[in-house]
């Protein structure tokens, strides 16, 4: 009852201000069809109408049961940042792994690493960002037409590692659809507080059933410039080093990736590939001098048959092969080597309502063969390999939809021969896993909706949890894994009341997991004798987490409605976010580590046709729920900005905009980040941008 009155008392105020003072999200038109002064569909505008391309029928957010975000458009353009962790962090319930300006992923509801899965159009990355926060993940945010954040388990479609979301990352490297004559589009921005460049270029067309589809994107940053020193106050207090003012050391970086993909479109489905390399070189904060050198190639071919057989609508195939490798340099010496060769296949059977039932039938395997090798290598030669079949099925009762599913996966991990044998050389683990959801979606009125899920799911430990041994420059432990951890087991209620029209629309909803068998990394007391560095040990107990999420908009001069608005018509809203989550060891009562704290965004914004303007706060409380040997975070207070102007010309358009970014240079750190007291978020500056359609 102690963290139920405690989220109570935290959201409570949030909500009486939300619904007072609050809300929008409402996108600036960014499309030649939308630009030529027709009327627009307001409806169409809104988070809750996006289509979700994660969910098994590809429904919207208002229809899913599961909690569900959408950037796409001017939103993601505003949102952008070098690294996906920060391009998402301001989402409901989504916090930042933050290692540095470089280096982040999600962390969704508490939950980061492995627990979260990261797909590039509905299939894994087959990188290393998983094995440690300093490894960046393999593709970059600036030609994707829309990031989904899953909040929640969804092991019932994307397996074990999915057990506290899901980010998938949308293009259109593979065209689904025929193209006419050519287009694409043509970017760059500016970003002062890292002296920051980056550039964009995407071209598509084709020819009757053929169509193509070119992409490549080249960012480079200095490092980052901070409000004060790289330290905390505390940690200074603690070890007596001086650190480092204004800039934070070890946080720049230069990436450049190509994509290039072929298809052929007819009637009855259509089939394609694309051939994608990615290369980023990027220091690192955690130790001086060390920087990281990486290279990808990664081939994914997709295809669908449309209506083939009676009662089926569709069967799509997916397939991506990877072949990842990064270097860790000291100085300019050659250091330890990560590479992870991999691949991940799925078949999706989509059938037509048999007794009233709609849903889809699948198979999915995928498999990684993973090696370091160097003096910091701390994890072995493993191999991993996973076979898998899902069920999704969607029943109507009047206002009432049943959404049900259920998910096995048989997966062995093996570790290979190494020269050392602390690793385990030659063990290896096999596990079965089950998955299972009933979600309901009630709508006791078109415009409302009261969606309510429970999942049960199943985790298998990965590799590192089971081999690790050996110190961990990164994260600045000695990390050692137990061969002998069990299956990962979570029950979860997610229950959401959704509005889509009116003067206030927007979601509100809460949530509670239940894990047995939950693996931590915890501290030993002891110190490694060889590196000094503290030892922490992979095992097992039991947890909980808890918490809530608002997202609400109040329309101050007009409501949304579903009938189309005129394109120049004047809205001014207001935008309300929050979130909070409390978790704790059952076992020892103890807060689990890293758990972001409250987060609240508030923002007034503008439009009036092509012109745009939006001011936001963004508060983060502090955090003094810390588990042992983790320093309390104070709060922060970040005031943002923002003007956008598109402008039409003929079959072009241009989209402008300025951010000032963290104008208050208030001292930010993200608690959920293992170098939080060592690498604050940037200071003062703006991000000045250009976008040209055609």
């Amino acid at each position: 009852m102690n963290a139920l009155s405690e989220i109570y008392s935290a959201l409570i105020p949030a909500l009486g201000f939300a619904f007072l003072s609050t809300g929008f999200c409402q996108d600036i038109p960014s499309t030649i069809r939308e630009a030529a002064n027709q009327p627009v569909t307001a409806l169409e505008a809104t988070l809750l109408d996006e289509i979700v391309v994660t969910a098994p029928l590809e429904r919207t957010l208002f229809e899913q049961a599961q909690s569900a975000s959408v950037l796409t458009g001017e939103k993601l353009q505003l949102a952008m940042e070098p690294t996906l962790g920060q391009t998402l962090a301001r989402q409901p319930g989504v916090s930042s792994s933050y290692f540095g300006p470089v280096a982040s992923r999600p962390v969704i509801r508490g939950l980061e690493g492995d627990r979260i899965r990261v797909l590039q159009n509905g299939l894994n990355t087959i990188d290393a960002a998983g094995t440690s926060v300093d490894h960046a993940v393999s593709f970059d945010v600036s030609n994707v037409t829309s990031l989904e954040v899953v909040r929640g388990p969804a092991t019932l479609l994307y397996g074990s590692n999915a057990i506290g979301g899901v980010v998938n990352a949308v293009d259109n490297r593979i065209p689904m659809e025929r193209l006419d004559g050519l287009h694409g589009n043509l970017g760059g921005r500016y970003s002062s507080v890292d002296n920051g460049y980056g550039g964009n270029v995407m071209v598509e067309g084709g020819d009757g059933p053929i169509a193509f589809h070119f992409e490549g994107f080249s960012r480079m940053a200095e490092d980052l410039a901070i409000p004060g020193n790289a330290l905390s106050e505390r940690y200074r207090q603690q070890t007596g080093d001086p650190g480092s003012e204004g800039r934070l050391p070890g946080s720049n970086l230069r990436s450049e990736g190509f994509s290039g993909g072929l298809s052929y479109i007819e009637e009855w489905g259509f089939m394609g590939a694309s051939l994608t390399t990615f290369h980023t070189n990027y220091a690192s904060p955690a130790e001086q001098g060390i920087s990281i050198d990486m290279e990808q190639v990664r081939l994914d071919v997709r295809g669908a048959f449309y209506e083939p057989l009676p009662l089926i609508k569709e069967i799509n195939y997916r397939f991506a092969w990877s072949d990842y490798a990064h270097t860790e340099f000291e100085g300019a010496e050659e250091g330890t080597i990560f590479k992870n060769e991999g691949y991940d296949g799925r078949v999706e059977v989509k059938h037509e309502k048999i007794a009233g039932m709609e849903g889809v039938l699948g198979f999915q395997t995928d498999g990684s063969d993973f090696a370091a090798q160097g003096e910091e290598a701390f994890l072995p030669t493993v191999f991993t390999r996973s076979n898998s079949a899902f069920i999704f099925e969607e029943l109507p009762f009047g206002p009432v939809r049943l959404q049900l599913g259920a998910r096995y996966d048989h997966i062995t991990v093996e570790s290979q021969d190494s020269d050392n044998p602390a690793f385990g050389a030659g063990l290896g683990r096999a596990f079965d896993n089950f998955s299972g959801s009933l979600g309901a979606v009630y709508n006791p009125t078109e415009d409302y909706a009261i969606a309510l899920s429970a999942t049960y799911a199943e985790r298998t430990p990965t590799y590192q949890e089971l081999f690790a041994n050996g110190a961990h420059i990164a994260t600045g432990v000695f990390e050692a894994g137990d061969v002998g951890l069990g299956v990962e087991h979570s029950i979860g209620i997610d229950l959401n009341v959704r509005k889509r029209t009116g003067w206030v629309t927007g979601s509100i909803g809460g949530y509670y997991n239940r894990f047995s068998d939950y693996i931590g990394l915890f501290p030993t007391g002891a110190l490694d004798a060889g590196s000094g560095l503290p030892i922490v040990e992979y095992r097992a107990t039991d947890a909980e987490f808890i918490g809530a999420e608002l997202e609400t908009s109040v329309r101050l001069l007009h409501p949304l409605t579903d009938k189309p608005v005129p394109f120049e018509q004047t809205n001014l809203n207001l935008e309300f976010r929050a979130d909070v989550v409390r978790a704790r060891d059952l076992r020892t009562g103890a807060p689990l580590p890293r758990i972001p704290p409250f987060h609240l965004t508030s923002a007034i914004a503008y439009q009036r046709g092509a012109l745009g303007a939006r001011l936001e706060g963004v508060y983060a409380a502090p955090q003094d729920r810390t588990s042992a040997g983790e320093l309390p975070t104070d709060s922060y207070f970040m005031v943002n900005a923002a003007i956008t102007y598109s402008l039409f010309k003929g079959p072009v358009s241009w989209d402008f905009y300025v951010k000032g970014v963290n104008l208050s240079d208030a001292e930010a750190r993200e608690h959920t980040s293992f170098l939080k007291d060592r690498a604050p978020l940037g200071g003062r500056g703006f991000v000045a941008g250009v976008k040209m359609t055609f």
